[in-house]
């Protein structure tokens, strides 16, 4: 039986400061310290962080311990999300969410923090040195940064058949999930590309590997759970691109939740979906716009992209129909998810530009061929990769993308109240409840324990190995009626 699928986004921001004297990570921890200042939060806990971990078989590194900068600004906020320096980015990462929908709420919670954080920072310098931040995937320079997805899955799925059946998918849903790029920064032969699905695709040079910054891999094999060891395992996607549309990024994550359910309950064994050269069809599949050039598969077939999303969607539908939602979290929202895929599909099928107002790279390719008809440019003019940045600004009085009226799944309020407290549904409720409850005695926390400070005698770590353990129908009462953080242990231990 396929687990429930808890899910969560870290996304990597772009970012630059006018002053030319301030480097990338200078200006990040400008960033998030103007943000994080005064508010409750606690420090991330390092201790069993092991990214080196092969789902292969192997440690990468072995018996060296991980490369990390303890002194770059590192937050767990009061939301469960975590808010920190990564390299030469700021990053964001989503709590632990139960449903798709709920994992597009935190997201979009995720990019109010950092609006809030920009506006912040900004007000610190006014004039010379203003900060601006970008949601996307590249620099345009040849420089790639991530959007990475988590999946929670069954250990006792064999990693060989999640990653063989699940490439397929990946290639094939940024018809759908594909941030769009004007030109390209990576010729990978043929013809120059004027414009692509995707911003990430065309950096990926491996079918599976454990890198995540070079020759990336579609399939990323680190095996770091974040929880019980022996019970799960966490699949750690870098192959997809930073969303603002909302549509896209829920059928990003729904879509392929329930392929990885589709894989852990063995549906998809003898399908076929098996791609003869998935690198070179990544590349090909975010050059073609027309959504019209098919791919070789490994039983000698050639099918289009959209085929074998339909083929996906069906064995979906049948494990719908037979009870397979529940691992969504939400049934209601599973349904919305299989009727818009399907729907999706179809007029992507049709006609690509009916869908301006709900993907993000139809949105931005009717901008930027409406601006070149208006202005009679070419696509050779570099007005158009400006377009194409302004699209991801993330200051509403710059954005484009905030002009385009697209079509939202989350409410302005629901987002406001997500800035600051946890999903119910997961773990994160505990971690987030906590540190608002008791911020002065959470010394630190990391996805899979906290840690308190009595004031006096040893640090009490409390593990979290469950995700589905420490939610509101666990603990509101629990913390509710502590009356310290003594108590709160004490009741813990009961």
């Amino acid at each position: 039986m396929a687990i429930a699928k808890i899910c969560g986004i870290e996304t990597e921001y772009g970012i630059h400061r006018s002053n030319p004297g301030d480097n990338p990570v200078t200006s990040a921890s400008l960033l998030i310290n103007a943000y994080i200042a005064g508010l409750k939060r606690a420090q991330w806990d390092f201790q069993d962080e092991t990214p080196g971990n092969d789902a292969r078989g192997f440690v990468a590194g072995a018996g060296t311990p991980p490369e990390i900068d303890v002194h770059l600004v590192n937050a767990v906020l009061s939301n469960g999300a975590r808010y920190y320096v990564d390299h030469a980015h700021p990053e964001m990462s989503t709590p632990e969410c139960a449903s798709p929908l709920e994992l597009v709420l935190y997201d979009k919670a995720g990019e109010e923090i950092v609006r809030r954080s920009l506006a912040l920072a900004n007000s610190y310098y006014p004039g010379e040195g203003q900060l601006s931040v970008h949601k996307n995937n590249s620099d345009g320079k040849g420089n790639s940064y991530g959007c990475h997805e988590n999946y929670l899955m069954d250990r006792n799925t064999p990693f060989a058949r999640i990653a063989q059946q699940v490439t397929a998918h990946f290639v094939t849903r940024i018809i759908y999930t594909g941030a769009g790029k004007v030109g390209e920064e990576v010729r990978s032969g043929g013809e120059a590309a004027n414009f692509q699905l995707s911003q990430r695709a065309e950096f990926f040079e491996e079918e599976i590997g454990l890198e995540t910054t070079l020759k990336r891999p579609i399939v990323n094999t680190r095996d770091e759970p974040h929880a019980d060891p022996r019970r799960f395992r966490r699949l750690h996607v870098i192959v997809g691109d930073a969303n603002l549309s909302e549509v896209a990024t829920f059928l990003k994550v729904g879509t392929t939740a329930l392929v990885l359910a589709l894989i852990e309950e063995g549906r998809l064994d003898g399908a076929g979906l098996l791609l003869e050269n998935p690198v070179q069809a990544l590349h090909q599949v975010s050059r073609d716009i027309g959504l019209a050039r098919t791919v070789e598969l490994v039983d000698g077939r050639y099918l289009r992209p959209i085929d074998i999303q339909w083929e996906l969607y069906r064995f979906a539908r049948e494990y719908a129909d037979d009870g397979g939602l529940e691992v969504l979290g939400d049934e209601d929202a599973g349904k919305d998810l299989l009727r818009r895929w399907e729907s999706c599909l179809a007029v992507l099928e049709e006609d690509p530009m009916q869908l301006a107002n709900v993907l993000d790279w139809v949105a931005k390719l009717q901008a930027v061929e409406g601006y070149m008809q208006r202005h009679g440019l070419d696509w050779q003019d570099p007005k158009l990769k400006a377009i194409d940045l302004q699209y991801h600004d993330i200051d509403p009085a710059k954005s484009l993308y905030t002009r385009l009226r697209m079509e939202r799944l989350v409410d302005s309020e629901a987002v406001a109240v997500a800035v600051a407290c946890p999903p119910a549904s997961t773990r994160a409720y505990f971690r987030g409840m906590c540190l608002t409850r008791f911020p002065e005695n959470v010394a630190s926390a990391n996805w899979d324990s906290i840690v308190f400070d009595l004031g006096e005698g040893p640090l009490r770590k409390v593990p979290m190995t469950d995700p589905l353990k420490g939610t509101a129908l666990h603990t509101e009462n629990l913390i509710g009626q502590a009356s310290s953080v003594e108590d709160l242990i004490e009741r813990l231990g009961a």
